[in-house]
């Protein structure tokens, strides 16, 4: 039986890009950045991550950038 979250579609909680399908999650995994916010697991495009590099390392909240 796979895991439940490993079937769910990533979304980034920037941009609100999905990677839904096996191959796009997969992806996602390798090249997205993953957090934890108020205990929620969020995660973070390439092309945002890229973008708000310097807010993710100085831990600034998300609301923030």
């Amino acid at each position: 039986m796979a895991d439940a979250a490993a079937e769910r579609p990533i979304v980034c909680a920037t941009c609100g890009e999905v990677a839904a399908d096996d191959e796009a999650r997969a992806l996602a995994r390798l090249t997205w950045a993953r957090g934890t916010e108020n205990g929620h697991e969020v995660w973070t495009c390439a092309r945002c991550s890229r973008e708000h590099l310097r807010s993710i390392e100085g831990k600034l909240d998300s609301a923030w950038w």
